[in-house]
């Protein structure tokens, strides 16, 4: 690919829901499907926007059910209120590939109210990363430039611990716009890492496991600040081919939620 063809953007908008895939959001199992972490993100966005029309701006909870591999190519999403009170809505949302859902979602959204604390709260102040992004040293996916997808799209920082090895902490920071033209919220960034926790935290060889997620769930207990958002991951593994993956999230300020990921784990 030539440097006038490189992709700026994981996706450009086309018209009201449309959208097109760069090869920015390719992934690591197979080279026409996308990494799930860019595309959650782009529904996470139309969750965002359906919500700020009533006045809800944090996204407390965002569940993706992924239902088949997500083709670099045009993407839908469609996006549902389901019920909407004083406080807080519940949205749902599809993403479909041609006439296909590739993907379900539900969100949680809540009012944003200013809140004193009482002092000396049990378990505050909140734990923070391991180490801070500047202190922590680049680093790279095993299968980064091999050709142009997701190590691409993200810049990577190891707080602890070693990629793909048991647990591990690491920093991610986009290096392109999520759409075209736009800055990405802080919940757009975390969900473009949170789906990271299995891949980052890895224990099998993926060169000869597959270790696939099927769903995400993040937690958030505020709205995420900065750039910068690290996954403190880990991976555990059952006897019948079940997983799971759990990542504390953080921002520069500290611990802001958590991630899980359900794990179908397969010899290639």
């Amino acid at each position: 690919m030539t440097a006038s063809a490189a992709p700026t953007a994981a996706y450009t908008a086309l018209d009201a829901g449309d959208y097109l895939s760069s090869t920015l959001t390719r992934g690591p199992w197979d080279p026409a499907h996308q990494h799930a972490g860019p595309p959650i993100a782009l529904v996470c966005r139309a969750v965002e926007q359906a919500a700020h029309q009533h006045g809800l701006t944090h996204i407390a909870r965002l569940t993706a059910n992924l239902l088949r591999p997500v083709p670099i190519g045009k993407l839908i999403v469609e996006v549902m209120t389901d019920y909407v009170g004083r406080n807080a809505g519940h949205f749902s949302a599809h993403l479909m590939a041609g006439d296909k859902d590739v993907a379900r979602f539900t969100a949680l959204a809540q009012r944003e109210t200013p809140l004193e604390l009482p002092q000396e709260l049990a378990g505050h102040p909140l734990p923070m990363a391991p180490l801070a992004p500047d202190e922590s040293p680049a680093a790279s996916f095993p299968f980064a430039g091999r050709q142009v997808g997701y190590a691409d799209l993200v810049e990577t920082r190891l707080a602890r611990g070693k990629f793909w090895n048991g647990p591990c902490a690491v920093w991610f920071r986009l290096r392109h716009p999520l759409v075209e033209g736009e800055e990405p919220s802080p919940y757009q960034r975390v969900a473009v890492a949170a789906d990271s926790g299995n891949g980052v935290s890895a224990i099998l060889d993926y060169e000869r496991y597959l270790f696939v997620n099927s769903d995400l769930t993040i937690n958030l207990l505020r709205r995420p600040v900065g750039e910068w958002i690290c996954l403190d991951a880990r991976t555990c593994l059952g006897s019948d081919g079940g997983g799971l993956a759990e990542s504390a999230l953080y921002d520069e300020l500290g611990f802001v939620g958590r991630a899980t990921q359900s794990l179908a784990v397969r010899a290639r």
